[in-house]
């Protein structure tokens, strides 16, 4: 079997076995990387030697880059040869680059306050505001419909990693900026965040970053503002207000605790708060 016909298969187990469309969608462009670097052969031909040359011609790229290509492959490889295509798995001795612990830092109070300020429609002020009082991933939101809200609870059930269902919840002043949103529109789509223009239709992840960066611009915040940079401040707005990191786990979505504490690292007034108070 070749590796084209390889991935066709391998990506509709994934799909079945839940994976997102977004990290499909990245695979598939691993798959075109390396059939463009070392041809669509056999997969039986393929070495941890072709592999490795593979990997060498992409030290233009930066180590999370090219972690990411690691475990595609190793992914890949290894569903191969469990499904009996390849008698021997040529990534199983592939290792990920080192990478240091980056904490991404939350947004200053001050910014956030702004950019509320230079709203200047009611989707940009519901969408700024669900980011930041939810703390979903950017590809959650893309798939929320207008019907999972609860508005008696102010909650939404939303699909995160591995099609896990996670309950979230938001502000009141996020759920009178939603109705007023949802009051404006002019169409019948079922989708929480449409298109600005016509013909409407679901709002796409691109369109979302867009509108955040033209918010940010508007008001001339200088710092960079991203779907998940709210998430990171959701997540140290709870900590610093004496949420314990146990539910800010739970809330964010996270599997394990540890990307909690990495996540939602303590701040300065955090740390100086448990200082005085231990010390």
């Amino acid at each position: 079997m070749r590796l084209s016909e390889a991935w066709s298969a391998y990506e509709a187990d994934k799909r079945l076995a839940g994976y997102s469309p977004h990290t499909l969608k990245a695979y598939k462009l691993q798959s075109e990387l390396i059939i463009r670097h070392i041809g669509d052969r056999e997969l039986a031909e393929i070495t941890f030697e072709d592999l490795k040359e593979y990997l060498a011609a992409q030290n233009h790229l930066k180590p999370a880059s090219l972690g990411h290509r690691v475990r595609f492959l190793k992914s890949f490889f290894r569903w191969a040869y469990e499904e009996g295509l390849i008698t021997a798995n040529p990534a199983a001795k592939l290792r990920e680059p080192k990478m240091g612990k980056r904490v991404p830092k939350p947004l200053p109070e001050e910014d956030l306050e702004t950019l509320t300020v230079y709203c200047q429609s009611p989707l940009e002020h519901a969408l700024i505001d669900l980011f930041f009082t939810t703390g979903c991933r950017i590809g959650e939101v893309y798939g929320l419909n207008r019907q999972d809200i609860n508005w008696e609870t102010r909650s939404i059930i939303v699909r995160g990693k591995g099609d896990k269902e996670r309950e979230v919840y938001f502000s009141i002043r996020c759920a009178i900026r939603l109705k007023k949103y949802f009051n404006s529109r002019e169409d019948n789509e079922t989708a929480l965040f449409v298109t600005e223009r016509r013909p409407y239709r679901r709002m796409s992840i691109a369109q979302m970053r867009y509108i955040l960066k033209r918010v940010a611009d508007r008001a001339g915040i200088e710092t960079s503002i991203y779907p998940h940079r709210l998430r990171h401040s959701y997540a140290c707005h709870l900590l610093e207000n004496g949420a314990p990191l146990e539910l800010i786990q739970t809330l964010l979505g996270h599997e394990k605790l540890e990307t909690t504490r990495l996540y939602a690292a303590l701040s300065g007034p955090r740390r100086r708060e448990l200082y005085r108070r231990y010390f």
